[in-house]
């Protein structure tokens, strides 16, 4: 499992959020910036490179600046991991918060 962390505080914009998970897990230069790619990009990540842990630090902070991305995030997470599930597979995504 690879462990990803990020500052909450960097996820202040939708732009900004796109383009950590962008360069974070190297999604490919097509990536729609959109919640539909993330959710195309982020299972194919997961799909090749097995289970992702994701640490939030300052989670309040990022949800208090960008309440949509932040309740877009847990909830393609969700999908993501109940999709794989339903499939017989254990959930490929680990999400952690502190505020």
């Amino acid at each position: 499992m690879k462990k990803h962390r990020v500052d909450g505080r960097r996820l202040n914009s939708w732009e900004a959020f796109h383009d950590f998970f962008a360069t974070e897990f190297d999604f490919p230069g097509y990536y729609g910036r959109n919640m539909d790619a993330w959710n195309d990009c982020m299972s194919d990540h997961c799909y090749s490179e097995g289970l992702v842990s994701l640490h939030i630090d300052n989670a309040s902070d990022f949800k208090m600046v960008n309440e949509d991305a932040f309740n877009a995030l847990v909830e393609c997470s969700g999908f993501i991991n109940w999709r794989a599930t339903e499939d017989g597979a254990d959930p490929l995504i680990v999400l952690s918060f502190y505020v």
